[in-house]
């Protein structure tokens, strides 16, 4: 793939298979993964992600399941620099878990909120709460207040 520095990416990919300008395949194995180089007329090209890198698929099954998809069923397969042993450590994010348990706390404080609610809302239903009027309300809140 060193010498296919030109990348093609998904959308275009697709205009050519669908035009039938897609002449081979090949799936080259590196360090770390998968990439796919494109040949068609004259050119070749290496398969670009969004961001316009080249795109590796760590898994074979995964990059088959992709050409699948677009309707590619036959490649070649050069397996010669793939290296197992270097794939990359797997993609944790250090702020997914902090991410996680605040989403779990908010979460649960919502569920907590809408039973207060509908209990209040249930009480005034059945004559269990009463409403406190805004002059009454005002007092005790003064008296909260000062009591702090």
């Amino acid at each position: 793939m060193a010498n296919t520095p030109q990348t093609i990416d998904h959308a275009a990919l697709s205009t050519l298979i669908e035009a039938g300008a897609v002449r081979a395949v090949q799936i080259v194995g590196q360090p770390g993964g998968w990439g796919v180089v494109i040949q068609y007329g004259m050119t070749q090209r290496t398969l670009a992600a969004k961001r316009g890198t080249v795109r590796i698929f760590r898994r074979f099954e995964t990059l088959a399941a992709y050409l699948r998809d677009l309707g590619i069923v036959k490649y070649q397969v050069d397996a010669s620099h793939y290296d197992p042993t270097a794939l990359q450590p797997s993609r944790q994010r250090t702020d997914a878990s902090a991410r996680m348990k605040h989403a779990h706390e908010a979460a649960a404080y919502d569920t907590w909120l809408s039973e207060k609610v509908g209990a209040s809302l249930a009480g005034l239903a059945d004559g269990g709460n009463s409403i406190i009027p805004a002059k009454e309300w005002k007092q005790i809140r003064e008296q909260k207040r000062r009591a702090l």
